[in-house]
């Protein structure tokens, strides 16, 4: 991860900031390329603290969905948040285990069950579901409409709605330079870093997380990177798997001594707005252990 706890970023936020210039020439590559330089000659070590820049981007002639997202599939994720009545999560539960993986095994619905999970430590009482449309908007569509001729998931989604305090989604395309989220065995629990980007630093995320993410790949815990589409903007999603919270903080520990993670993590703080950390249980019928 860039920002490796809360502190890193509360510090990010509070100090003052020394001006500066990036440029970011229009690549023949997928992803930008950007050239930084200092207003001053003070290194690095004075602090990483003091680094808002003042930016020149030459003009896009294409969205940054067209520009980040996987070209060889059409995939189109969704991502479900569902805080549910604290009585009422058991049940909950066992509905969701019920009539879910049905939808997922079903041919004639373009859509996967990709991971179904109960938030372990940061918001209780909360599930959390990531499905995957084979076939974009259209597929969303389509399952869609099926959906509300399903009797049975009719009296589910009504059953359901008792039971919850809120809900809320969000549509997704994945990055390109990230794994594909693909069914693994566990045990494992999972960690769902979400981060609130500025406006218009989409691109800078990118193009050093394309970087970034080599730094991460030793132990196998890269599940998945996806940014918003529909829903909260300029929303980042990266999912990670660990066998334990030890092993978390071992992983993440050792990616410091990587040479040039430091600079990555030092570049993409001020692109940061908020950010959020879930340590999610997956449910019995998750295809993510």
């Amino acid at each position: 991860m860039f920002l490796e706890d809360q502190s890193d970023f509360e510090k990010g936020t509070t100090s003052g900031w020394s001006t500066g210039q990036i440029l970011v020439p229009f690549p023949e590559s997928q992803l930008f390329q950007r050239k930084l330089t200092s207003s001053d000659n003070r290194p690095r070590e004075d602090s990483w603290l003091k680094s808002l820049f003042v930016r020149k981007v030459d003009p896009r002639k294409d969205a940054h969905s067209n520009l980040l997202a996987k070209k060889e599939t059409s995939s189109l994720y969704k991502l479900q948040f569902h805080n549910v009545k604290p009585e009422c999560l058991e049940a909950y539960n066992k509905i969701c285990q019920e009539v879910l993986p049905r939808i997922h095994e079903d041919k004639h619905y373009p859509c996967t069950l990709v991971g179904t999970w109960n938030t372990w430590y940061g918001e209780q009482d909360q599930a959390v579901h990531l499905w995957r449309y084979e076939g974009g908007y259209p597929a969303l569509t389509e399952v869609m409409n099926k959906l509300r001729e399903n009797q049975e998931f009719s009296e589910f989604r009504k059953a359901r709605s008792n039971m919850l305090l809120s809900r809320k989604n969000q549509l997704l395309l994945e990055f390109s330079f990230w794994n594909e989220p693909i069914p693994r065995s566990g045990p494992n629990i999972y960690e769902l870093r979400s981060y609130q980007l500025r406006p218009g630093t989409m691109i800078e995320w990118g193009n050093y997380w394309a970087r970034a993410i080599r730094f991460r790949q030793d132990s196998n815990e890269a599940v998945g990177g996806f940014f918003s589409q529909i829903g909260q903007l300029y929303m980042v999603h990266h999912l990670w798997a660990y066998k334990d919270l030890q092993t978390r903080e071992d992983i993440r520990n050792a990616a410091w001594h990587k040479h040039g993670w430091e600079e990555l993590v030092y570049y993409t703080v001020p692109l940061i707005q908020e950010m959020e950390s879930r340590i999610m249980i997956p449910q019995k019928t998750s295809p993510l252990q």
